[in-house]
Protein backbone atom coordinates (compact mmCIF):
# COMPACT_ATOMS: atom_id res chain seq x y z
CA UNK A 1 0.00 0.00 0.00
CA UNK A 2 0.89 3.34 -0.64
CA UNK A 3 0.30 5.28 2.59
CA UNK A 4 0.48 8.48 1.49
CA UNK A 5 -1.10 8.20 -1.59
CA UNK A 6 -4.10 6.46 0.44
CA UNK A 7 -3.78 9.27 3.12
CA UNK A 8 -4.12 11.96 0.80
CA UNK A 9 -7.23 10.43 -0.38
CA UNK A 10 -8.88 10.42 3.12
CA UNK A 11 -8.46 13.88 3.75
CA UNK A 12 -9.34 15.18 0.80
CA UNK A 13 -12.73 12.84 0.75
CA UNK A 14 -12.78 14.49 5.06
CA UNK A 15 -12.60 18.04 3.56
CA UNK A 16 -14.86 17.46 0.83
CA UNK A 17 -17.37 15.74 2.30
CA UNK A 18 -17.55 13.66 -1.16
CA UNK A 19 -16.09 11.24 -2.92
CA UNK A 20 -16.73 12.82 -6.50
CA UNK A 21 -14.91 16.09 -5.69
CA UNK A 22 -12.28 14.37 -3.74
CA UNK A 23 -11.61 12.56 -6.87
CA UNK A 24 -11.44 15.60 -9.15
CA UNK A 25 -8.94 17.41 -6.54
CA UNK A 26 -6.56 14.53 -6.79
CA UNK A 27 -6.94 14.28 -10.05
CA UNK A 28 -7.63 10.67 -10.42
CA UNK A 29 -10.88 8.21 -11.52
CA UNK A 30 -13.28 8.28 -8.39
CA UNK A 31 -13.69 4.69 -8.08
CA UNK A 32 -9.63 4.66 -7.50
CA UNK A 33 -10.44 6.98 -5.30
CA UNK A 34 -13.25 4.90 -3.26
CA UNK A 35 -10.71 1.64 -3.38
CA UNK A 36 -7.79 3.79 -1.64
CA UNK A 37 -10.27 4.40 1.33
CA UNK A 38 -11.87 1.11 1.26
CA UNK A 39 -8.23 -0.29 1.39
CA UNK A 40 -7.38 2.17 4.40
CA UNK A 41 -10.13 1.14 6.19
CA UNK A 42 -9.09 -2.16 6.35
CA UNK A 43 -5.84 -1.35 7.24
CA UNK A 44 -6.98 0.53 10.50
CA UNK A 45 -9.90 -1.99 10.93
CA UNK A 46 -12.62 0.38 10.70
CA UNK A 47 -14.95 2.67 9.07
CA UNK A 48 -13.54 6.62 8.20
CA UNK A 49 -16.68 7.54 6.38
CA UNK A 50 -20.31 6.99 6.74
CA UNK A 51 -21.68 6.30 3.44
CA UNK A 52 -25.57 5.90 4.50
CA UNK A 53 -26.85 9.71 3.47
CA UNK A 54 -27.18 11.49 0.62
CA UNK A 55 -24.20 13.32 2.15
CA UNK A 56 -21.07 11.43 3.56
CA UNK A 57 -19.93 12.32 6.82
CA UNK A 58 -16.46 11.74 8.68
CA UNK A 59 -17.11 8.96 11.31
CA UNK A 60 -15.57 9.18 14.59
CA UNK A 61 -13.00 7.01 14.14
CA UNK A 62 -12.13 9.05 10.91
CA UNK A 63 -12.15 12.18 12.86
CA UNK A 64 -9.89 10.99 15.40
CA UNK A 65 -7.21 9.57 12.83
CA UNK A 66 -7.21 13.07 10.58
CA UNK A 67 -5.07 15.01 12.71
CA UNK A 68 -2.66 12.22 12.77
CA UNK A 69 -2.79 11.84 9.06
CA UNK A 70 -2.42 15.61 8.17
CA UNK A 71 0.87 15.76 10.04
CA UNK A 72 2.13 12.42 7.96
CA UNK A 73 1.03 14.41 5.01
CA UNK A 74 2.53 17.99 6.15
CA UNK A 75 5.95 16.15 7.44
CA UNK A 76 6.12 14.36 4.06
CA UNK A 77 5.97 17.45 1.96
CA UNK A 78 8.21 19.31 3.90
CA UNK A 79 10.50 16.43 3.54
CA UNK A 80 10.48 17.04 -0.60
CA UNK A 81 10.88 20.42 -0.34
CA UNK A 82 14.31 20.09 1.74
CA UNK A 83 14.93 17.35 -0.80
CA UNK A 84 14.29 19.99 -3.76
CA UNK A 85 16.71 22.69 -1.68
CA UNK A 86 19.30 20.08 -1.17
CA UNK A 87 19.51 19.62 -5.14
CA UNK A 88 19.66 23.21 -5.84
CA UNK A 89 22.14 24.34 -3.17
CA UNK A 90 24.11 21.31 -3.81
CA UNK A 91 28.21 22.33 -4.54
CA UNK A 92 29.30 21.89 -7.59
CA UNK A 93 32.90 21.70 -7.93
CA UNK A 94 34.48 23.01 -11.40
CA UNK A 95 38.44 22.36 -12.16
CA UNK A 96 40.33 25.87 -13.28
CA UNK A 97 43.58 26.18 -14.03
CA UNK A 98 45.94 28.08 -11.66
CA UNK A 99 46.41 31.62 -12.94
CA UNK A 100 42.85 32.36 -13.68
CA UNK A 101 41.65 35.61 -12.76
CA UNK A 102 40.00 36.32 -9.21
CA UNK A 103 37.50 38.99 -10.41
CA UNK A 104 36.08 36.63 -13.17
CA UNK A 105 35.84 33.60 -10.79
CA UNK A 106 34.03 35.84 -8.99
CA UNK A 107 31.73 36.51 -11.64
CA UNK A 108 31.15 32.97 -12.09
CA UNK A 109 30.27 32.46 -8.38
CA UNK A 110 27.35 35.26 -8.52
CA UNK A 111 26.03 33.76 -11.69
CA UNK A 112 26.07 30.34 -10.50
CA UNK A 113 23.88 31.78 -7.43
CA UNK A 114 21.63 33.50 -9.69
CA UNK A 115 20.97 30.26 -11.68
CA UNK A 116 20.29 28.58 -8.35
CA UNK A 117 23.99 26.36 -8.81
CA UNK A 118 26.50 26.64 -5.72
CA UNK A 119 29.76 26.69 -7.89
CA UNK A 120 33.04 25.68 -5.80
CA UNK A 121 36.23 26.46 -7.95
CA UNK A 122 39.23 23.94 -7.85
CA UNK A 123 42.80 24.85 -9.19
CA UNK A 124 43.85 21.75 -10.56
CA UNK A 125 46.59 20.95 -12.91
CA UNK A 126 45.56 20.45 -16.14
CA UNK A 127 45.41 16.46 -15.95
CA UNK A 128 43.88 15.71 -12.48
CA UNK A 129 40.74 18.24 -14.20
CA UNK A 130 40.55 15.81 -16.86
CA UNK A 131 40.39 12.56 -14.14
CA UNK A 132 38.13 14.82 -11.60
CA UNK A 133 35.63 14.96 -13.88
CA UNK A 134 36.21 11.05 -15.00
CA UNK A 135 35.11 9.91 -11.14
CA UNK A 136 32.68 12.61 -10.61
CA UNK A 137 34.90 14.56 -8.00
CA UNK A 138 34.06 17.59 -10.55
CA UNK A 139 30.81 19.04 -12.15
CA UNK A 140 32.41 21.01 -14.54
CA UNK A 141 36.12 21.78 -15.68
CA UNK A 142 38.53 23.88 -18.00
CA UNK A 143 39.80 21.11 -19.85
CA UNK A 144 42.83 21.64 -21.98
CA UNK A 145 43.04 20.48 -25.62
CA UNK A 146 44.83 21.14 -29.17
CA UNK A 147 44.25 24.64 -30.23
CA UNK A 148 43.02 24.00 -33.73
CA UNK A 149 40.28 21.73 -32.12
CA UNK A 150 39.27 24.12 -29.05
CA UNK A 151 36.31 25.82 -28.78
CA UNK A 152 38.19 28.94 -26.87
CA UNK A 153 42.00 30.12 -27.22
CA UNK A 154 44.06 31.83 -25.28
CA UNK A 155 47.88 33.41 -26.88
CA UNK A 156 50.78 32.30 -25.38
CA UNK A 157 53.81 34.46 -24.74
CA UNK A 158 56.80 35.05 -23.02
CA UNK A 159 56.93 37.22 -19.43
CA UNK A 160 60.44 38.86 -18.98
CA UNK A 161 61.51 41.47 -16.07
CA UNK A 162 59.87 44.77 -16.30
CA UNK A 163 61.59 47.59 -18.58
CA UNK A 164 62.68 50.27 -16.04
CA UNK A 165 60.45 53.36 -16.82
CA UNK A 166 60.75 55.21 -19.94
CA UNK A 167 62.83 52.43 -21.45
CA UNK A 168 59.71 50.74 -22.81
CA UNK A 169 59.99 51.44 -26.85
CA UNK A 170 57.54 51.07 -29.40
CA UNK A 171 58.32 47.79 -30.44
CA UNK A 172 57.96 45.99 -27.34
CA UNK A 173 54.63 44.86 -28.37
CA UNK A 174 56.21 42.42 -31.82
CA UNK A 175 55.68 39.11 -31.77
CA UNK A 176 59.02 37.08 -31.14
CA UNK A 177 60.17 33.89 -32.80
CA UNK A 178 61.63 31.02 -30.74
CA UNK A 179 65.14 31.67 -33.71
CA UNK A 180 65.54 34.72 -31.30
CA UNK A 181 66.24 32.20 -28.27
CA UNK A 182 69.29 30.42 -29.95
CA UNK A 183 72.51 31.09 -28.11
CA UNK A 184 75.10 32.83 -30.65
CA UNK A 185 77.92 31.04 -31.54
CA UNK A 186 80.02 30.93 -28.72
CA UNK A 187 77.66 32.12 -26.10
CA UNK A 188 76.10 28.95 -25.24
CA UNK A 189 76.58 29.53 -21.57
CA UNK A 190 77.55 32.35 -19.44
CA UNK A 191 76.37 35.75 -18.54
CA UNK A 192 75.58 36.07 -22.75
CA UNK A 193 73.65 33.38 -23.12
CA UNK A 194 69.79 33.66 -22.83
CA UNK A 195 67.82 33.06 -20.20
CA UNK A 196 65.90 29.66 -20.18
CA UNK A 197 62.16 29.44 -20.83
CA UNK A 198 59.92 28.12 -18.13
CA UNK A 199 56.58 26.25 -18.66
CA UNK A 200 54.20 26.38 -15.44
CA UNK A 201 52.40 23.11 -14.57
CA UNK A 202 49.63 24.58 -17.06
CA UNK A 203 51.64 24.23 -19.90
CA UNK A 204 53.13 21.01 -18.63
CA UNK A 205 50.44 18.61 -20.66
CA UNK A 206 51.25 16.00 -24.16
CA UNK A 207 49.28 18.02 -26.24
CA UNK A 208 51.25 21.31 -25.73
CA UNK A 209 54.41 20.30 -24.54
CA UNK A 210 54.97 17.90 -27.44
CA UNK A 211 54.38 20.50 -30.10
CA UNK A 212 56.59 23.03 -28.27
CA UNK A 213 59.90 20.74 -28.14
CA UNK A 214 59.13 20.37 -31.94
CA UNK A 215 58.79 23.92 -32.42
CA UNK A 216 61.91 24.67 -30.73
CA UNK A 217 63.67 21.99 -32.74
CA UNK A 218 62.63 23.59 -35.97
CA UNK A 219 63.82 27.22 -34.91
CA UNK A 220 67.29 25.56 -33.81
CA UNK A 221 66.77 26.09 -30.06
CA UNK A 222 68.40 23.10 -27.37
CA UNK A 223 65.88 21.44 -25.47
CA UNK A 224 67.76 22.08 -22.29
CA UNK A 225 66.40 26.00 -22.69
CA UNK A 226 63.24 25.28 -22.01
CA UNK A 227 62.38 23.81 -18.32
CA UNK A 228 59.50 23.07 -16.48
CA UNK A 229 58.83 25.24 -14.11
CA UNK A 230 58.00 25.12 -9.97
CA UNK A 231 55.45 26.94 -8.48
CA UNK A 232 54.07 29.87 -9.58
CA UNK A 233 55.71 32.43 -7.49
CA UNK A 234 59.20 31.11 -7.54
CA UNK A 235 58.56 30.93 -11.50
CA UNK A 236 57.56 34.66 -11.51
CA UNK A 237 60.25 35.71 -9.02
CA UNK A 238 62.80 34.27 -11.39
CA UNK A 239 61.31 35.93 -14.38
CA UNK A 240 61.09 39.18 -12.52
CA UNK A 241 64.49 38.58 -11.71
CA UNK A 242 65.96 38.53 -15.02
CA UNK A 243 67.13 35.49 -14.60
CA UNK A 244 64.36 33.54 -16.57
CA UNK A 245 61.60 33.76 -19.37
CA UNK A 246 58.09 32.50 -18.43
CA UNK A 247 55.84 31.22 -21.16
CA UNK A 248 52.31 32.59 -19.94
CA UNK A 249 49.06 34.47 -21.02
CA UNK A 250 49.31 38.28 -20.83
CA UNK A 251 46.97 38.71 -18.38
CA UNK A 252 48.88 36.77 -15.72
CA UNK A 253 52.40 38.32 -16.90
CA UNK A 254 50.93 42.01 -16.43
CA UNK A 255 49.14 41.31 -13.21
CA UNK A 256 52.20 40.73 -12.03
CA UNK A 257 54.18 43.57 -13.19
CA UNK A 258 56.04 41.44 -16.29
CA UNK A 259 56.64 42.70 -19.57
CA UNK A 260 55.13 40.36 -22.32
CA UNK A 261 55.48 39.88 -25.80
CA UNK A 262 53.12 37.24 -28.13
CA UNK A 263 55.06 34.65 -29.08
CA UNK A 264 54.66 34.22 -33.30
CA UNK A 265 53.23 30.84 -34.04
CA UNK A 266 49.58 30.26 -33.52
CA UNK A 267 49.99 27.04 -33.06
CA UNK A 268 51.70 27.62 -29.34
CA UNK A 269 48.20 28.93 -28.04
CA UNK A 270 46.40 27.43 -25.66
CA UNK A 271 43.40 25.63 -26.39
CA UNK A 272 40.61 25.24 -24.09
CA UNK A 273 37.23 23.36 -23.72
CA UNK A 274 34.85 23.65 -21.00
CA UNK A 275 33.82 19.97 -20.21
CA UNK A 276 30.87 18.91 -17.81
CA UNK A 277 30.63 15.15 -15.65
CA UNK A 278 28.60 12.81 -17.61
CA UNK A 279 25.86 12.39 -15.30
CA UNK A 280 22.38 12.13 -16.02
CA UNK A 281 20.95 14.85 -14.33
CA UNK A 282 22.64 17.08 -16.96
CA UNK A 283 23.48 15.01 -19.97
CA UNK A 284 27.07 16.37 -20.23
CA UNK A 285 25.48 19.71 -21.07
CA UNK A 286 27.28 23.16 -20.17
CA UNK A 287 25.45 26.10 -19.61
CA UNK A 288 26.36 29.11 -22.18
CA UNK A 289 26.76 31.35 -19.35
CA UNK A 290 29.05 29.54 -17.22
CA UNK A 291 31.03 28.18 -20.48
CA UNK A 292 31.73 31.74 -21.24
CA UNK A 293 32.70 33.01 -17.74
CA UNK A 294 34.89 30.55 -17.11
CA UNK A 295 37.04 31.08 -20.60
CA UNK A 296 36.99 34.75 -19.46
CA UNK A 297 38.77 33.85 -16.54
CA UNK A 298 41.62 32.63 -18.38
CA UNK A 299 41.73 35.47 -21.03
CA UNK A 300 40.27 33.28 -23.52
CA UNK A 301 38.32 34.23 -26.64
CA UNK A 302 35.97 31.97 -28.90
CA UNK A 303 37.03 30.64 -31.61
CA UNK A 304 35.69 31.40 -35.43
CA UNK A 305 35.28 28.28 -37.24
CA UNK A 306 35.82 28.37 -41.00
CA UNK A 307 39.23 30.87 -40.41
CA UNK A 308 43.36 30.24 -41.37
CA UNK A 309 44.30 27.44 -39.48
CA UNK A 310 46.41 28.05 -35.91
CA UNK A 311 50.06 27.10 -38.02
CA UNK A 312 51.80 23.71 -38.54
CA UNK A 313 50.40 21.13 -36.34
CA UNK A 314 52.69 18.81 -34.29
CA UNK A 315 53.28 16.11 -37.00
CA UNK A 316 55.23 19.05 -39.39
CA UNK A 317 58.39 18.47 -37.28
CA UNK A 318 62.18 18.92 -39.45
CA UNK A 319 64.07 15.69 -37.96
CA UNK A 320 67.22 17.36 -39.06
CA UNK A 321 66.91 20.36 -37.25
CA UNK A 322 65.52 18.62 -34.12
CA UNK A 323 69.26 16.55 -34.22
CA UNK A 324 71.11 19.73 -34.82
CA UNK A 325 69.66 21.37 -31.64
CA UNK A 326 70.19 18.54 -29.75
CA UNK A 327 73.99 18.79 -30.86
Amino acid sequence: MDLLAHLEAYVATADESSFSRAADRLGIAQPLLSRRIKTLEDHFGGSLFDRSRRQIATTELGVLLLPYARDVLDRAQRLRQVARSARRSRVCAVGVPADCSPAALARALRAGAEHGITLGMRELPPLERVSGLADGALGYALVRVPPEGAAYRVPLGLASAPVPEGGESGAARRTVHLEELRPRRGRAAGPGAPPPVLLLAEDQVPCFDDRLYRAAARAGLPESRIRPAGPGATALAETLAGSALLLCAEPFARQHGARWRPLADPALHRGYDVSAAPVRDRAGAVPDWLATLLAAAVGAAPVRRGGPGPGPGPGDEDVRARLAARG
